[in-house]
C-alpha cells in the first residue's frame, strides 16, 4: 500500500485500510527519469525545420513529445537543449512529466547545436542569463557533435579556463552543470573544471584515458550513457566495452535516451533500451532499473524527492505487468502511470 497526499508519498505499508485503488497483479516502480532528452526535436532531427518553425509550432511539438514520454512511464524529463527557452514555458504549464530544463546549450559560434541559439563568446554572461531565467541545469557543449555540419566530435570547443568560468558561475548560483563531451581532451577538461555530469563520454577517436575515468569515479561525476538501439559496429562495440569497464571502476552510469536526435530515439524509447544498457555495461537488471530511477534522479539533482517509493518522495509511480527484475522487457507493459499522485488516463 502506497498512501498519497498532496502529490507526495505519505507512507508505504503492507496493510490496506479504507477505500483503495487496486491495480491488480502488477509491479510498482518509481516513475522513470530520462536525464537527457530534446523535446523540441522531432526524430530524426531536421535542423532546417527546427530553425524555420515558429515558436508556437515548436511548443506544440514539445507538448506532444512530453505526453508521449509520460504515457510510457517517464514522469521526469530533463531537456538538455531547446530553442528560445521554450522548455521554461512548457515547465510552467505543469501538464505532463516534471520538466527540468537547460534552455539553449552554451556553444561556440558555429559550434555544435548553434542553431538552438546558445552560441556565445562570453561564457560568464551566458551562464548568468540562464540563471536569471531560472533554468534547472546548465548544458555546455565541451566538444563538437555528430549532427552539426562542420562540427567535430573529437575537437574541444572551449578552453579549460572557459569551462571553469562556466562551472564556477553556475555553482555560485546553486545550479548544476553537465557537459556534452566526446573527445578525450574535452572530457578531461570538463572533469578538471568540476562539472556535475558528462553526457556521452565516449573518448571518440582515441583510446579511453583511464586516468581521467578514475578521476570521474573519484569525483562522483555522473556519466549519461545515451542509449538508443544503436546498430552494431566496431566503434559502437568499443564504446560499449569501455562503459563496462567504467561500471566496474565505479563510475556512476545513468541510462538516458538523447531522445529526438535520430529516428531510433522517439521520446518514449527509454523503457525499451534498459536491457541494452544492462547488456553492454555488464550490470544487473536491478542496476539498470536504478539507472533510470534513483540514480538518474540523483544526476538531475532531484534524488531527494524522486526515484524511490518512500515517504516524502513525489508520488510519481509506474505500474507494469510482470516483474522487470526478472525480465526488463516488462518495463514496456505499462498498466498505470501516476504523476504527482494523479493517474494518467
Amino acid at each position: 500500500m502506497v498512501f498519497i497526499e498532496d502529490g507526495r508519498i505519505v507512507s508505504v505499508t503492507p496493510d490496506a485500510p479504507g477505500p483503495v485503488t487496486d491495480l491488480g497483479d502488477v509491479t510498482l516502480l518509481p516513475g522513470l527519469v530520462d536525464a537527457h532528452s530534446h523535446l523540441a526535436f522531432r526524430p530524426p532531427l531536421d535542423i532546417e525545420q527546427l530553425t524555420t518553425d515558429d515558436d508556437e509550432a515548436l511548443l506544440k511539438r514539445m507538448r506532444t513529445h512530453a505526453q508521449q514520454a509520460l504515457r510510457a512511464g517517464i514522469t521526469t524529463v530533463r531537456d538538455l537543449g531547446d530553442r528560445n527557452y521554450l522548455g521554461l514555458t512548457l515547465r510552467a504549464e505543469q501538464d505532463g512529466p516534471e520538466l527540468l530544463v537547460s534552455g539553449p546549450p552554451i556553444t561556440t559560434p558555429g559550434g555544435h547545436c548553434w542553431f538552438l541559439g546558445g552560441a556565445t563568446t562570453d561564457v560568464r554572461a551566458a551562464v548568468r542569463e540562464r540563471v536569471e531565467r531560472q533554468v534547472d541545469v546548465i548544458k555546455v557543449m565541451a566538444t563538437g557533435g555528430s549532427v552539426t555540419p562542420g562540427s567535430s566530435m573529437q575537437e574541444s570547443q572551449f578552453t579549460l579556463d572557459e569551462l571553469r568560468v562556466i562551472v564556477d558561475t553556475a555553482h555560485d548560483a546553486g545550479i548544476r552543470v553537465t557537459a556534452h563531451a566526446h573527445g578525450a581532451q574535452g572530457i578531461a577538461d570538463a572533469v578538471r573544471a568540476g562539472v556535475d555530469g558528462i553526457e556521452h563520454c565516449t573518448f571518440i577517436g582515441a583510446e579511453p584515458d583511464w586516468t581521467t575515468v578514475a578521476a570521474i569515479a573519484e569525483a562522483g561525476i555522473f556519466v549519461g550513457v545515451t542509449v538508443g538501439r544503436t546498430p552494431p559496429s566496431p566503434r559502437a562495440d568499443a564504446i560499449r566495452a569501455m562503459y563496462a569497464r567504467m561500471h566496474r571502476d565505479g563510475v556512476r552510469l545513468v541510462c538516458s535516451s538523447d531522445a529526438g536526435i535520430t529516428a531510433r530515439k522517439p521520446h518514449d524509447v527509454l523503457p525499451l533500451v534498459v536491457p541494452e544498457f544492462v547488456s553492454f555495461t555488464e550490470s544487473t537488471p536491478t542496476a539498470g532499473l536504478k539507472a533510470v530511477t534513483s540514480l538518474a534522479a540523483q544526476s538531475c539533482g532531484v534524488g531527494h524527492r524522486k526515484g524511490r517509493i518512500a515517504p516524502g518522495y513525489d508520488a510519481d509511480l509506474l505500474a507494469v505487468s510482470g516483474n522487470p527484475v526478472a525480465d526488463l522487457q516488462a518495463l514496456t507493459g505499462v498498466h498505470a502511470v501516476f504523476r504527482a499522485g494523479q493517474r494518467i488516463r
